[in-house]
């Protein structure tokens, strides 16, 4: 395997592990990263499916002493039922809505005009949430109820669209909802756990032809920067929000939109690749 393909490998990890958790959507970035780097054909579709589950891996590592305290309290305890429960009500929407129209979604959405519309319009979404005088009556993502999960769990299915990003979507409906800054973002890493390991499974079966033994090299490389920007990413995320607003964030998406719109229009990216 050629140190070329395997700097490509790493780039786009890097790429994945920098953005999956932020509010600026991984599947553009992917896009245009890929498309850069001219790996964004069938073995591209498959590489980006494991350097997901690899910054996936890196939320669970994160926050593994959580996980293991909810799986341990879990037959006995009230208040690790309410979490998973609450995990599987805001996963549903997302899951449901994906089955029915992925497919239509694919094959309309992804084109320059709607993921950049979709950058931008996220901008805008996330610009008016910080205007607001955002009440906060959740402290912690363990004090929340059902109805609050659920109500999230439909603003995450936005980014079936692509360029929404599902980490905005929920941070920010969470934010709305009134969640806190720290629990709105745990929330959304929480949430990514069953909502990326169900995508990742689909798209494991969806490709299973495509998965070769002598990738095995390729993939590691890929996943290990994946998880370690992923890891990263999230810590410093979580600093980030004790005092800082989004709307950086949604400057940067402004910034992003119009990008696609030059590469698209001068024939340098082809967005029809997600």
């Amino acid at each position: 395997m050629s140190s070329l393909l395997l700097i490509k490998a790493a780039l786009l990890g890097t790429v994945e592990g920098l953005t999956e958790f932020l509010p600026v959507s991984s599947t553009g970035h992917l896009i245009l990263a890929g498309s850069l780097l001219h790996f964004n054909d069938e073995k591209g579709k498959v590489f980006e499916i494991v350097i997901q589950f690899a910054a996936i891996l890196a939320v669970c590592w994160e926050y593994r002493r959580k996980i293991s305290q909810v799986i341990t309290e879990l037959p006995s305890q009230k208040s690790a039922q309410r979490f998973v429960a609450n995990l599987l009500l805001a996963f549903l929407p997302a899951a449901v809505l994906g089955l029915l129209f992925a497919k239509k979604i694919k094959a309309s959405l992804f084109a320059p005009l709607p993921v950049a519309l979709a950058f931008i319009i996220g901008a805008f979404f996330i610009l008016w949430i910080e205007s607001r005088q955002n009440k906060t009556i959740i402290h912690r993502v363990d004090d929340m109820d059902w109805r609050t999960a659920l109500k999230i769990g439909f603003c995450q299915s936005l980014a079936l669209i692509p360029g929404t990003s599902r980490s905005g979507a929920t941070i920010m409906g969470a934010l709305f909802f009134g969640l806190s800054r720290q629990a709105a973002t745990e929330f959304s890493f929480f949430l990514a756990i069953p909502t990326l390991f169900a995508a990742t499974l689909y798209e494991v079966v969806k490709y299973h032809h495509l998965f070769h033994r002598e990738d095995i090299t390729l993939f590691a490389v890929g996943s290990l920067f994946s998880f370690i920007f992923a890891f990263v990413t999230v810590r410093a995320l979580l600093r980030f929000v004790s005092g800082h607003r989004f709307t950086s964030f949604a400057i940067y998406r402004i910034l992003f939109g119009v990008l696609i719109l030059i590469t698209a229009y001068q024939g340098w990216v082809d967005w029809s690749n997600g």
